[in-house]
């Protein structure tokens, strides 16, 4: 799921990547994804480093890609574990 992710906000880059659109895209891989679940993810990512978590004044959730997550996302730098990403082709 982690690697969905930052697939999804690195292609919507330069626009914020909603937590209702991540859930989206997570579902298309995932069909039982929970917000919860996404939250948690995207949490994890934040305390690596990768994606910057935003919460606005009326609670919505949205995330933008680090330049470390834009990194991996674009296979530039090698990934730690923990984070499932398939070999370049």
């Amino acid at each position: 799921m982690r690697w969905v992710l930052l697939l999804a906000m690195n292609i919507n880059r330069p626009t914020h990547s909603t937590l209702r659109f991540l859930l989206q895209v997570v579902r298309g891989e995932y069909d039982d994804a929970t917000e919860m679940q996404v939250r948690r993810e995207l949490d994890y990512l934040e305390s690596r480093d990768l994606v910057k978590v935003f919460t606005d004044p009326l609670g919505q959730v949205s995330a933008d890609l680090t330049r470390h997550g834009i990194d991996i996302a674009e296979y530039t730098v090698d990934v730690e574990p923990g984070i499932a990403r398939p070999p370049k082709v």
